[in-house]
């Protein structure tokens, strides 16, 4: 029973049955990560970027934003990414 819990605890995020394709978007890769948030979604995901000698740096997020339906949260982490491309680019990939 105590293993079955541990194991729960680390998978109990992830929603992704299926690996949701990356898009493209001003040279980044934004791939969407809905997580479950107890019967709701989490707009959560990665964003890579292809760098030279055939490296990809990338970069987590998670947001605050909680949405009812998965494909709703996979649109809203699109939009979600792309305003944070816009507005910080490749300053994401710095330590902080």
């Amino acid at each position: 029973m105590l293993k079955r819990l541990i194991e729960g605890l680390f998978r109990s995020g992830d929603v992704n049955d299926e690996e949701i394709p990356a898009t493209d978007y001003e040279g980044y890769l934004i791939t969407p990560d809905p997580q479950d948030a107890g019967g709701q979604y989490r707009v959560s995901g990665w964003i890579r970027k292809p760098v030279e000698g055939g490296e990809t740096r990338e970069h987590r997020f998670e947001r605050s934003d909680i949405v009812s339906s998965r494909e709703d949260c996979i649109e809203l982490t699109l939009r979600k990414a792309q305003r944070y491309i816009d507005d910080i680019g490749d300053e994401m990939f710095e330590d902080r």
